[in-house]
Order: structure tokens, then sequence, then C-alpha cells
């Protein structure tokens, strides 16, 4: 048996990779990771086939909670956004994600291109222009997003709810509903403005997108998409009022493009700049869709605007689509959604202070796959798989060749034996199996597919036992030596695209050039081996509980500095609070709470609300209710049915928009997505009372 020649010639792609523009408000997680690692895995594996590839990315850098972080910082937003564009670009770094050009959506290249865009949108009439009523503070002489107007929630009377969703009780509403409003900036009451604005037409390119949405979108997405095409789309206000950080819209006096026009419009940009800089040509990648390949790398929750709003962008200024759209679930931490008041939101930085970026990398390959289901970081789990996997199976294979070869004899590999050879041959024949995976984006296959061959190779070393033949039989000990080194060098370039700086140290054992794919063709032989350097130590239990205890700390002092930039007194009547500024209630009042246990027997989505699913729960004894709760971010209907929960059994029935909702589903989380409803033990029945 002898090893298979060089690897067939694949033909050249030139291929451009983007992944979402991270806010700048704010740090880099470990579940902004999971989309840059995706990306980052995908786009190492296409270098190492030879395409020509470039991976762009910017800081998604305008918008109100831009301008007010500056305010309470005391300085200016673009003071802000080069802070914390420096703090992003280190943490990509730092974890090994290779970008080709990390920009900004402040530049001068795409405040041209948004002034671009918007003159195609007028010319070919698809703007409209129609007065819109908010809340407008006269004190900040500003008008109010949703987020920045608190008040008491109209359906149960929680005080200092955001305006457009409580999140004591679910219900979502316009901030006009509700109560004793106020500007969560300056706490001053606002008054109700009107003003015009400027909107897409995005229903004058409903028959594009209808064609346009299966070709380039998961079937599971497309369906959901479709469901907005049974009535006309609706128009996408696109414009926003000074005081308003952000390109000012040519032609208009005070009026700014909402964030969401110039966000997008980072990735061409950012191709721009970097076309700029490498000597390329532009039109390859954003004109002529036969000359390149395009691919957006996203999360689920911001689906809408890509699939829907961004192709009609680039249709009406001319500009070629993507070639599809990758979409990836959320990260879950130890079975919950992330959420700062635990400190399971986990910086990037406190991940790198405490563990090494290959670990994640390798943990995240070990999850990923082309779906969108959410997927777990389980701290017991990805301290195992690092320690029993990666370390003690292929770190091991290396460690106890390598060490064996250069302490114990002269460092010069010889030629592998029958038996390793078999192994290393199987390894190299699956090389377009493992190509597949990689194009597939099937990530965890892939490294499944590698731990079973090193768990191959651990037998065979253990059967063979070279440390019981080196003395008697040196030459059989080097071809035992000499497979098992093989065999580990062919995992390293596996592993090279999820671990990079791992696969570096690899080369270097080797004396070996930057591993490509083609290099998996060749077998080392007569070849000598550079001293052994150790490549990864074990995961110990001090460290994972000093990465999560230091998150912690980070999110208790963002929230304290958070609330003292805001702090001032409301314009409520004064009430007794506690610690955590809640009003105070006597025990009678929550004795009238009657919370009872029901299954959830039917869940669906309201199409025309963004945070609203209907529920119909039993709650015993043949009786039904129906429960309009805001847990849509978080929650896919078909994940509720069977499902045992707790609800407000006494609330009074409220009229709403979408229909009357008898009851309330308790949930807890800081809201949207990091949000769970309340699950009795197991063996509760419907109607039984939680007292």
């Amino acid at each position: 048996m002898t090893p298979p020649n060089i690897l067939p010639k694949i033909p050249p792609r030139k291929i451009l990779i983007t992944a979402a523009l991270p806010y700048a408000n704010g740090y880099v997680h470990i579940g902004h990771m999971v989309e840059y690692l995706q990306a980052d895995f995908w786009s190492r594996f296409q270098k190492m086939r030879g395409h020509d590839v470039a991976y762009i990315c910017a800081d998604d850098t305008h918008g109100t909670a831009i301008m007010i972080r500056g305010r309470e910082m005391g300085i200016s937003p673009k003071e802000v956004i080069a802070k914390v564009w420096q703090e992003h670009n280190q943490d990509f770094k730092d974890f090994g994600v290779e970008f080709s050009h990390f920009s900004s959506t402040d530049s001068e290249e795409n405040r041209e291109l948004c002034e671009e865009f918007y003159g195609h949108m007028k010319a070919k009439g698809h703007i409209t222009k129609m007065p819109v009523e908010q809340l407008f503070c006269e004190n900040d002489k500003m008008f109010l997003a949703d987020r920045f107007v608190k008040g008491t929630c109209p359906s149960c009377q929680s005080k200092d709810q955001y305006g457009d969703g409580c999140v004591v009780c679910n219900a979502t509403y316009s901030p006009n509903e509700m109560k004793d409003r106020y500007c969560s900036i300056c706490r001053k009451t606002p008054v109700k403005k009107s003003s015009d604005h400027l909107l897409f037409k995005v229903n004058d390119f409903k028959d594009y997108l209808r064609e346009w949405l299966p070709k380039h979108l998961s079937p599971e997405f497309t369906k959901k998409m479709m469901e907005w095409f049974n009535e006309d789309l609706r128009d996408w206000d696109i414009s926003r009022d000074e005081p308003y950080f952000g390109f000012k819209i040519p032609g208009e006096v005070g009026k700014y493009f909402y964030v969401w026009v110039d966000a997008p419009m980072g990735y061409v940009s950012s191709t721009l700049q970097w076309c700029k800089k490498a000597g390329k040509n532009f039109s390859d990648y954003w004109k002529d869709e036969t000359k390149s390949e395009v691919y957006h790398f996203i999360g689920k929750d911001i689906v809408y605007f890509h699939a829907l709003f961004w192709p009609a962008l680039l249709k009406t200024a001319g500009y070629r689509s993507p070639n599809a759209i990758f979409v990836h679930g959320r990260l879950m931490v130890n079975g919950e959604k992330m959420s700062k008041s635990t400190g399971t939101m986990i910086p990037a930085r406190a991940y790198l202070t405490h563990l090494d970026q290959n670990y994640l990398r390798y943990y995240y390959a070990t999850k990923l796959n082309p779906s969108s289901d959410d997927f777990d970081f389980n701290m017991d789990d990805f301290t195992q798989k690092v320690n029993s996997d990666l370390i003690g199976k292929i770190t091991n294979l290396a460690s106890r060749g390598a060490q064996m070869l250069t302490k114990k004899m002269d460092s010069q590999m010889s030629e592998p034996d029958a038996a390793g050879l078999k192994i290393i041959v199987s390894m190299q024949a699956a090389e377009a199996e493992m190509a597949q995976l990689f194009e597939d984006r099937e990530f965890a296959k892939a490294t499944t597919r590698i731990r079973e061959w090193a768990d191959e190779a651990n037998r065979y070393f253990d059967e063979k036992a070279p440390w019981k033949t080196l003395a008697v039989d040196p030459a059989s000990t080097k071809k035992i030596l000499t497979s098992t080194l093989n065999i580990f060098r062919l995992l390293a370039i596996y592993l090279k695209p999820f671990i990079p700086s791992y696969a570096l140290k690899v080369e270097k054992l080797f004396g070996e050039g930057p591993y490509q794919w083609n290099d998996l063709s060749k077998t080392l032989i007569n070849h000598r081996l550079n001293d052994y350097e150790h490549l990864a130590t074990r995961i110990l239990p001090e460290q994972v509980n000093n990465m999560m205890d230091e998150s912690k700390k980070i999110s208790d002092a963002l929230s304290k500095e958070r609330q003292s930039a805001s702090t001032v007194v409301a314009p409520t009547a004064p009430a007794e609070r506690n610690a955590m500024g809640s009003e105070m209630i006597e025990i009678d009042d929550f004795m009238k709470v009657d919370l009872r246990v029901a299954k959830i027997i039917e869940a669906e989505e309201i199409k025309a609300a963004d945070k609203l699913l209907r529920l119909k729960v039993d709650l015993g004894g043949g009786e039904t209710r129906q429960i309009i709760a805001g847990i849509k971010s978080a929650y896919k209907p078909a994940d509720l049915i069977g499902r045992m929960t707790v609800v407000v059994a006494n609330l009074k029935p409220r009229k709403m928009k979408f229909g009357e909702s008898q009851g309330m589903v308790l949930a807890a989380g800081q809201g949207g997505s990091d949000l769970f409803i309340l699950s009795p033990d197991s063996g509760a029945q419907p109607g039984q009372r939680i007292k």
C-alpha cells in the first residue's frame, strides 16, 4: 500500500466573506464569537484550498445609543467608536480571527456609498415621505426611540419599563400607551410631536424578492420570510431626526440615515477600502457576479434586514446580491440564555485572560453545523472535550511520539510500518469527503471524523507499545513513531482552519512551511524532526471559575456605570422601594396573585407583531385560556407545545390589538432573546396552584 499522489487540482475561486458588524456600543462576547469563528473556519479552509479569499468586517458605529454613550462618558461619539474599534480589533486578533480588513461604518467611503444608493432610490421613485408622530424630549431636544422612553406598563402597572415592552409581564405596546412616561436620559416627561420621515418602498421589489429568497436562503428561513408576502410589504423608515450620530441625508434638513441603512453598506465600503489597499478590482466583487462569490454570515435575529431590505437596496443601486446568506443560532451558556446579570455573557477579553483561544475555537468547531439551531456552551462539556479529545487524544500522539524520537533516538523519522500506513492512507483518501464537510460548514462532523482517527491512532500506538521495543528493536520502533507522527501531522492539517496557532506549532515541529490542503497528500519519510515543544496544556477548573467570576464583575461594573451616568430624580410620586428600585407591596397584595401550573397545548406566531406569540394553555378541569405573550424572540412556537409553565390565572383579561389575553405567562431574563419562561418541578399537573 502506497500513499496517494498529489491531490487533483481544483478550479480557483474568488470568494468574499462577510460577518455581521459588531455594534460599537459594547464589548465583544463569546456569543458574538460564534459567528466570527464560524466564518473564520470557512475562510481559512478556502484559503488552504488555494482560493482567493477576502474576509471583511467592520464596526457598526452609528445611532442614538452611540450618541448617548458619548454623553455619558463625556466624550464625542467619534472618540467612543475609535476606542471601541481598538478593543474589538484586538479581541478578534487575539482569538485568531483573520480579517482581510476590519473597518468602520463611519468612513468616507461608506458615506459616499449611502448617498449613491439613496440617489438611485430617489431617482427611481422608491422613496416616499410621510409624517410620523413620536415622543419628543423638550429638555434633550430630540425624538425618542422606544428604548429611550420609560414609564408604567399599561398591562401590569410595573414601573420603569421600556417603551417597547415590559420585562415583567412581557406585554408589548407603543410608548404612547404607557402611563407616567419619561425620557430615560433626563427623566423629563416627553411630548408628542410629528416629523416627516423618508421611507423606502420595499413593496416595489416584492416580485424580485419572492423569486430571490429561495435561491439564497435556507428552506427553513425562506418559509418564514415568505409569510410576509401574503400581503404588501410595508414601507421601511430609513430616516432619523437630529440630533443623531450618523450620515446626513442629502437634500434634507435635520435628517440622517437610519443606522440599519449604513450598516450593511459597511460590507461594500469595507470591500472598497480593502481593494484599494490590496490592489484588487472592486467591480469584481460587487458589480459582476460572474467574477466572484459573496457570502454573508449572520445570526438569525437579523435575517429580516439581510433577506428583504438589503437585496432590495442592492437591486435598486445596480449592485450584485450575495450568493447565499448563512444563518447560525444563538449561544446558550450552561443550558441558559446568556445574561449579564448571571455573568454568563462572557466578554471575549475575560475569556482570553484565563484561557487559550484554541480551546474555544476547537469547542465551537465540535458544535457548529449549517443549521440555525441554538447550541450550548456547557462548561463541563467544554473542559472535557478539550482535555480528553484535543489534549488527551490528539496532542498526546505528538507528545508520546515526538518526545521518544527526539529524546530516546536521533530525531530522524524512517518510514511507516504496514499497520500505520493503512491509517495514513485512509486519512489521505478521505480528503474529498472532508473537503465537502468543510465546504458545507459541517464542522461538527469534521471534528468527529478527526477524533475517530485520533482514537484509532492511539489504539495503534498502545498495541505496538514502542516503549517496549525501543531497546530490542530500534528499527521497528522508529517505524511505529514515524507512523504515529505522520498520522498526527495529518490531523493537524485537518484541524488548521479551526486552531491555526496550534497548527503553526506543528509546522515548526516538522520544519515545514504553512500547511495547505495539498499537504495532505504527503507522507514524511526519512524526515528530521525538530525539538518538541508543548503544544497545549489541560484546562484547570480554577481557570473556568476565574473566567466566570471576572465576567460577572465586568457586567456588574458596566451596569453601575450606566446607572450612575443616568441617575436623576424620577418625576413620579415617591413610593417606598427596595434595594433594586422596585416599589414595595404588602403581603396582602401578593396573596391576591393566583399562580397556576398550565400546559401549553397550542402556540402560534403573530406575524404582524415583532415579539408576540399566541398561546393556548390548559389549566386543568377542562379550562383553557388564550394568552398573548411577548416571548417570540426567545422561543419557536413548536418548541413550546406540551411544555408546562406557570401563569397568573386571576389577571383581568386585557383586550389587545391581536385579541384578548386571558392571563400572563411568567418569565425571567433581560428581555428579547435573553428570556426564559418559568417551569414547575416535574410531576406538576395543569391547574395545580403554586403556593
